[in-house]
């Protein structure tokens, strides 16, 4: 694990430019080896997740090159072998690799995914999906096993019983090459399920409904790549810059965004008196002297973003009056609160609701990234405090943004990554 230095007090100015979606990425990168010829991403982010499953693909004798952005992934002498169980422990999103070997050969067997431990995020509505589908389940330890009979999966109608994005994602996956329609309802409206769906189908495949509660899959017989698929912006990474610019930018512009993907966050922005200056593809922060208290609830895609509450919830430190954050979706996710208060901050979790009390002063001090937010969210507190803050377990924060020391760095950012020796 890696440690990150930040010195305090700083105020940071110039442009960002955003890298692709990183939850866009981690679900393509498995949905590559559907293919059937060799396929080509633009604007992959990277990050540590991106390695990770280079190192799954591997495992299957799926050979990949990632330089500059561009990733290859040559699927088409892929074997079924066991997963690294480590790769697969180091983030959750490898699970789905479950639909992507599912649809590629009627069977998977993936070790249970690790990634942040922010509360239960159980997969029965991914094991619904398959079942219904055509699939046996079966679960041993930490092991689950999934076949389709001989015959192959078969088109179903799935009613998905709470909106999630993984499982939409894994029933597509399953589902792309299987017989007949398939339907879901109470599907998830992520823009990064769009992105999959746009990359299905430029090979071939025959997904209607993206972006809707109601997604149809017709099942094809061969994938077969043709062009680059261009990776959509992170929102997520451009909400954590404009949170970085609302808590200490002295003007700072967020380039290469679709403000689309990003309105329920901006409105929260505007809400709390932020002037910000938005552009087809880039929004400007200017240096703000005051924030007012604002109350937010994260739900669903268009809703606001859970990965988005706790970068905010830094930059609200400094708003004048009580800000109240409710995580609807993952009321367990305040690993940032007990941090935060060794920092000084004047901040509570009562019952999986968050209250930020305005703080005038931050000090630098040690404090831990249990996730890939909480870490984004101690970076930027770490930005706004007196002194210097060691951020350890700082590669869950390298898991989720891309080229994130070289992009501080540019905006002024004294900054930097030290390796801890292993024990």
């Amino acid at each position: 694990m890696r440690k990150m230095i930040i010195e305090g007090g700083q105020r940071l100015s110039g442009e960002v430019t955003i890298g692709g979606a990183k939850n866009s990425t981690v679900a393509l990168i498995p949905a590559a080896i559907l293919a059937d010829t060799p396929v080509r991403f633009d604007s992959v982010p990277d990050i540590l997740d991106v390695h990770n499953l280079m190192v799954i693909l591997e495992s299957m004798n799926v050979h990949s090159t990632f330089e500059d952005g561009v990733m290859v992934i040559d699927p088409t002498e892929i074997v079924e072998n066991p997963l690294p169980s480590r790769a697969i422990k180091s983030l959750r999103a490898s699970y789905y690799f479950m639909g992507s070997l599912l649809g590629k050969f009627n069977r998977s067997t993936v070790t249970f995914p690790g990634g942040d431990n922010i509360g239960p995020r159980p997969i029965d509505q991914h094991i619904k999906g398959f079942k219904a589908l055509g699939a046996s389940v079966s679960e041993n330890e930490d092991t689950v096993y999934i076949t389709a009979d001989k015959r192959g999966l078969h088109g179903a109608h799935i009613f998905l019983d709470v909106v999630s994005v993984g499982a939409t994602i894994n029933v597509i996956l399953a589902a792309v090459k299987a017989r007949g329609l398939t339907t879901i309802e109470n599907a998830a409206r992520e823009p990064e399920i769009i992105d999959l769906a746009m990359f299905l189908n430029s090979m071939g495949a025959k997904v209607r409904g993206a972006g809707t509660d109601v997604i149809r899959v017709e099942g094809v017989e061969k994938l077969v790549s043709t062009t680059t698929h261009t990776i959509i912006p992170d929102r997520i990474e451009a909400g954590t810059y404009l949170s970085l610019a609302a808590a200490v930018g002295n003007g700072i512009t967020v380039k290469n965004i679709i403000p689309e993907h990003l309105e329920s966050f901006t409105s929260k922005l505007v809400e709390a008196g932020i002037n910000i200056k938005m552009d087809e593809d880039q929004v400007y922060v200017p240096a703000i002297s005051s924030i007012s208290a604002i109350e937010i609830n994260t739900s669903p895609f268009p809703g606001f973003a859970t990965d988005l509450q706790q970068p905010l919830t830094a930059s609200l430190l400094r708003a004048s009056g009580m800000s109240v954050v409710n995580d609807t979706i993952y009321p367990e996710r305040v690993k940032h609160v007990t941090e935060l208060k060794k920092m000084g901050a004047k901040i509570r979790s009562e019952n999986g609701v968050i209250y930020v009390e305005h703080t005038d002063h931050l000090q630098g001090t040690e404090v831990e990234a249990g996730e890939i937010r909480a870490g984004a969210c101690l970076m930027i507190a770490a930005f706004m405090a007196e002194g210097t803050t060691t951020i350890t377990r700082a590669d869950n924060i390298m898991r989720g943004y891309d080229s994130l020391i070289k992009k501080l760095t540019k905006l002024g950012a004294k900054v930097q990554i030290i390796e801890e020796p292993e024990l």
